[in-house]
Protein backbone atom coordinates (compact mmCIF):
# COMPACT_ATOMS: atom_id res chain seq x y z
CA UNK A 1 0.00 0.00 0.00
CA UNK A 2 2.94 2.36 -0.50
CA UNK A 3 5.85 3.94 1.28
CA UNK A 4 3.74 5.58 3.98
CA UNK A 5 2.54 2.16 5.15
CA UNK A 6 6.10 0.80 4.94
CA UNK A 7 7.37 3.61 7.13
CA UNK A 8 4.44 3.17 9.53
CA UNK A 9 5.22 -0.55 9.80
CA UNK A 10 8.88 0.12 10.61
CA UNK A 11 7.92 2.80 13.13
CA UNK A 12 5.47 0.39 14.79
CA UNK A 13 8.17 -2.27 15.09
CA UNK A 14 10.51 0.34 16.58
CA UNK A 15 7.89 1.46 19.14
CA UNK A 16 7.10 -2.15 20.04
CA UNK A 17 10.78 -2.97 20.53
CA UNK A 18 11.30 0.24 22.51
CA UNK A 19 8.36 -0.67 24.76
CA UNK A 20 9.41 -4.30 25.28
CA UNK A 21 13.05 -3.43 25.86
CA UNK A 22 12.29 -0.53 28.20
CA UNK A 23 9.88 -2.63 30.25
CA UNK A 24 12.41 -5.46 30.35
CA UNK A 25 15.12 -3.16 31.59
CA UNK A 26 12.73 -1.62 34.11
CA UNK A 27 12.20 -5.02 35.70
CA UNK A 28 9.17 -6.41 33.91
CA UNK A 29 11.40 -9.06 32.37
CA UNK A 30 12.48 -10.37 35.76
CA UNK A 31 8.87 -10.29 36.93
CA UNK A 32 7.70 -12.25 33.88
CA UNK A 33 10.44 -14.81 34.43
CA UNK A 34 9.41 -15.26 38.08
CA UNK A 35 5.64 -14.92 37.69
CA UNK A 36 3.98 -17.84 35.97
CA UNK A 37 0.66 -15.98 35.88
CA UNK A 38 2.06 -12.85 34.20
CA UNK A 39 3.98 -14.93 31.67
CA UNK A 40 0.85 -16.92 30.89
CA UNK A 41 -1.29 -13.78 30.50
CA UNK A 42 1.24 -12.17 28.14
CA UNK A 43 1.69 -15.41 26.23
CA UNK A 44 -2.04 -15.94 25.67
CA UNK A 45 -2.67 -12.28 24.81
CA UNK A 46 0.11 -12.36 22.22
CA UNK A 47 -1.00 -15.73 20.85
CA UNK A 48 -4.64 -14.66 20.55
CA UNK A 49 -3.65 -11.43 18.82
CA UNK A 50 -1.49 -13.28 16.26
CA UNK A 51 -4.27 -15.80 15.53
CA UNK A 52 -6.80 -12.95 15.18
CA UNK A 53 -4.48 -11.14 12.74
CA UNK A 54 -4.00 -14.38 10.76
CA UNK A 55 -7.74 -15.02 10.50
CA UNK A 56 -8.32 -11.41 9.50
CA UNK A 57 -5.65 -11.74 6.82
CA UNK A 58 -7.09 -15.04 5.52
CA UNK A 59 -10.53 -13.47 5.25
CA UNK A 60 -9.10 -10.60 3.22
CA UNK A 61 -7.52 -12.91 0.62
CA UNK A 62 -8.88 -12.06 -2.82
CA UNK A 63 -10.73 -14.67 -4.84
CA UNK A 64 -9.45 -15.91 -8.17
CA UNK A 65 -9.58 -13.16 -10.79
CA UNK A 66 -10.00 -10.25 -8.39
CA UNK A 67 -7.68 -7.29 -8.23
CA UNK A 68 -5.85 -6.14 -5.12
CA UNK A 69 -7.79 -6.58 -1.88
CA UNK A 70 -10.02 -3.62 -1.17
CA UNK A 71 -9.63 -3.84 2.61
CA UNK A 72 -8.77 -0.54 4.17
CA UNK A 73 -5.11 -0.42 5.12
CA UNK A 74 -3.98 2.80 6.73
CA UNK A 75 -0.56 3.81 7.98
CA UNK A 76 -2.06 4.42 11.41
CA UNK A 77 -3.61 0.94 11.57
CA UNK A 78 -0.41 -0.73 10.37
CA UNK A 79 1.60 1.26 12.93
CA UNK A 80 -0.71 0.19 15.77
CA UNK A 81 -0.68 -3.49 14.74
CA UNK A 82 3.10 -3.61 14.32
CA UNK A 83 3.66 -1.90 17.68
CA UNK A 84 1.24 -4.20 19.53
CA UNK A 85 2.54 -7.44 17.99
CA UNK A 86 6.15 -6.48 18.69
CA UNK A 87 5.56 -5.20 22.23
CA UNK A 88 3.38 -8.13 23.33
CA UNK A 89 5.80 -10.82 22.24
CA UNK A 90 6.94 -12.53 25.48
CA UNK A 91 9.98 -13.89 23.67
CA UNK A 92 11.20 -10.31 23.21
CA UNK A 93 11.20 -9.67 26.94
CA UNK A 94 13.04 -12.93 27.59
CA UNK A 95 15.48 -12.12 24.78
CA UNK A 96 16.30 -8.71 26.21
CA UNK A 97 16.88 -10.19 29.66
CA UNK A 98 19.28 -12.76 28.21
CA UNK A 99 20.92 -10.39 25.71
CA UNK A 100 21.41 -7.06 27.47
CA UNK A 101 23.42 -8.14 30.55
CA UNK A 102 26.27 -9.34 28.35
CA UNK A 103 26.93 -5.74 27.38
CA UNK A 104 26.65 -4.07 30.78
CA UNK A 105 29.51 -2.97 33.01
CA UNK A 106 28.20 -3.17 36.58
CA UNK A 107 30.89 -0.77 37.78
CA UNK A 108 29.48 2.07 35.65
CA UNK A 109 26.10 3.84 35.81
CA UNK A 110 23.44 1.62 34.22
CA UNK A 111 21.08 4.28 32.83
CA UNK A 112 23.52 5.61 30.18
CA UNK A 113 24.37 2.03 29.20
CA UNK A 114 20.68 1.16 28.90
CA UNK A 115 20.10 4.26 26.77
CA UNK A 116 22.89 3.30 24.36
CA UNK A 117 21.74 -0.31 24.09
CA UNK A 118 18.09 0.63 23.61
CA UNK A 119 18.91 3.28 20.99
CA UNK A 120 21.21 0.90 19.12
CA UNK A 121 18.81 -2.06 19.13
CA UNK A 122 15.70 -0.03 18.30
CA UNK A 123 17.51 1.89 15.58
CA UNK A 124 18.77 -1.29 13.92
CA UNK A 125 15.38 -3.02 14.29
CA UNK A 126 13.63 -0.03 12.70
CA UNK A 127 16.15 0.09 9.85
CA UNK A 128 15.75 -3.65 9.26
CA UNK A 129 11.94 -3.41 9.23
CA UNK A 130 12.05 -0.37 6.95
CA UNK A 131 14.32 -2.10 4.42
CA UNK A 132 12.02 -5.13 4.27
CA UNK A 133 8.89 -2.99 4.02
CA UNK A 134 10.35 -0.79 1.27
CA UNK A 135 11.52 -3.90 -0.61
CA UNK A 136 7.97 -5.25 -0.40
CA UNK A 137 6.67 -1.91 -1.70
CA UNK A 138 9.13 -2.09 -4.58
CA UNK A 139 8.04 -5.64 -5.43
CA UNK A 140 4.37 -4.68 -5.32
CA UNK A 141 4.10 -4.15 -9.06
CA UNK A 142 5.91 -7.43 -9.78
CA UNK A 143 3.49 -9.44 -7.65
CA UNK A 144 0.29 -7.57 -8.40
CA UNK A 145 -1.34 -10.51 -10.19
CA UNK A 146 -4.45 -11.70 -8.31
CA UNK A 147 -3.25 -15.29 -7.93
CA UNK A 148 0.08 -14.20 -6.46
CA UNK A 149 -1.58 -11.80 -4.04
CA UNK A 150 -4.13 -14.43 -3.01
CA UNK A 151 -1.36 -16.96 -2.37
CA UNK A 152 0.80 -14.47 -0.42
CA UNK A 153 -2.18 -13.30 1.65
CA UNK A 154 -3.15 -16.86 2.54
CA UNK A 155 0.46 -17.80 3.29
CA UNK A 156 0.83 -14.74 5.53
CA UNK A 157 -2.43 -15.47 7.36
CA UNK A 158 -1.47 -19.10 7.84
CA UNK A 159 1.98 -18.08 9.13
CA UNK A 160 0.44 -15.66 11.66
CA UNK A 161 -1.97 -18.33 12.90
CA UNK A 162 0.93 -20.79 13.14
CA UNK A 163 3.02 -18.30 15.11
CA UNK A 164 0.09 -17.67 17.40
CA UNK A 165 -0.37 -21.39 18.03
CA UNK A 166 3.35 -21.83 18.63
CA UNK A 167 3.31 -18.90 21.05
CA UNK A 168 0.43 -20.56 22.90
CA UNK A 169 2.53 -23.70 23.35
CA UNK A 170 5.52 -21.85 24.84
CA UNK A 171 6.62 -23.21 28.15
CA UNK A 172 8.42 -21.26 30.82
CA UNK A 173 12.14 -21.96 31.05
CA UNK A 174 13.04 -23.93 34.14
Amino acid sequence: KGRSVAVASAAGVALGDLTAMSLSLAGLGALVLTSALLFTVLKWAGAAYLVWLGIKLLRSAPKEGLALPSTEVTPRGVFAHAAAVTALNPKSIAFFIAFVPQFLDASRPLLPQFAILVATFVGLAALNALVYALAADRLRSAIARPRVIAWLTRAGGTALIGMGLLTATLRRAA
